[in-house]
């Protein structure tokens, strides 16, 4: 069998639970880097437009695009630093 064909009903043992979709063990899981990342770029974006519709400020299109890209790629960056960190943390036993 491959895994592209489904499960005959008549199985002695259900599927293995690392295959199954569904939240994990634990509860759930924390929002990864990348998505806040995306998600904090949108809505700067969506607030220059709106600011730049009111006229409030003049904007020039290409220092906002340098502005967001080296903002994203820093908090990219510093977020996967943290990320890794934290997931060290909870792994090592401290043992030398």
């Amino acid at each position: 069998m491959n895994s592209y064909e489904p499960v005959p009903e008549n199985t002695p043992h259900p599927p293995d639970a690392s295959t199954q979709a569904g939240p994990r063990p634990g509860g759930l899981s924390p929002a990864r880097v990348g998505t806040v990342v995306w998600g904090l770029i949108v809505v700067a974006l969506a607030a220059l437009i709106v600011v730049a519709q009111l006229r409030i400020v003049e904007l020039n299109g290409t220092y906002v695009l340098i502005g967001l890209t080296l903002g994203a790629g820093t908090a990219l960056v510093v977020g996967g630093l943290i990320s890794a960190r934290g997931r060290d943390k909870k792994t090592s036993t401290r043992k030398s």
